[in-house]
C-alpha cells in the first residue's frame, strides 16, 4: 500500500508542476495573492515551488530517493498550508483547483495540503517498498478519486453541502 501512496503522491506532485507550467498567468497571480509579494518574488517563489514539485514527484518514483522526496514534499505541502492558513477567511483563488475562481480559503483548504504532508511522511513507515504490477494503477485511480473531489469541493455553495 506504501507504494500506492508514493505513488500517488507522485503523480501529485508532477501534475501540480505541468499545473503551474500550463496556468502561469494564474499560479503567478495565486502565488502573489497567497504570500502577498511582488510580481518578481512571486514568480520566483512559483519556480521555486515547480521545481520542488518535480523534484520530489521523480524522488517519490526512486527507491533510493524516495526519502528525500517525501521530506520535500512535506515540506512544501506545509508550506502550502502555512500560506493558506495565513489568508484564512480572505477570498483568493489559491490555485488549488482546476477552477479559476476566487472563494474564500477555509479550513478544509487549509487541510489539504498538511494532510498530503502527512500522507507523503506516512509512506516512509513501510520498510516494503516495493511496487507490484497494479502499484500504478492503483495510484491513477486514487489520484482520479483525489481530483474528482477536490473539484467537487471547488463547486461554490452547492445544495447537497447545505442539506
Amino acid at each position: 500500500m506504501m507504494g500506492v501512496l508514493a505513488c500517488f503522491c507522485a503523480l501529485l506532485l508532477l501534475g501540480s508542476a505541468m499545473h503551474k507550467i500550463l496556468s502561469r498567468e494564474r499560479m503567478l497571480g495565486a502565488v502573489r495573492q497567497l504570500t502577498g509579494t511582488t510580481t518578481v518574488t512571486a514568480l520566483l517563489l512559483l519556480v521555486i515551488a515547480g521545481v520542488v514539485e518535480i523534484f520530489a514527484g521523480l524522488a517519490l518514483l526512486i527507491a533510493p530517493l524516495q526519502v528525500v522526496g517525501a521530506v520535500a514534499a512535506a515540506l512544501l505541502w506545509t508550506g502550502y498550508a502555512l500560506a493558506l492558513a495565513r489568508r484564512l477567511g480572505r477570498s483568493v483563488d489559491c490555485g488549488c483547483d482546476l477552477i479559476a475562481k476566487a472563494k474564500p480559503v477555509d479550513a478544509a483548504a487549509v487541510a489539504r495540503p498538511a494532510l498530503l504532508a502527512v500522507v507523503v511522511l506516512l509512506t516512509l513507515l513501510s520498510p516494503e517498498r516495493a511496487w507490484s504490477l497494479e502499484t500504478p494503477f492503483a495510484a491513477v485511480a486514487l489520484l482520479a478519486l483525489y481530483i474528482g473531489a477536490s473539484e467537487l469541493l471547488a463547486i461554490p455553495r452547492p445544495h447537497w453541502r447545505h442539506a
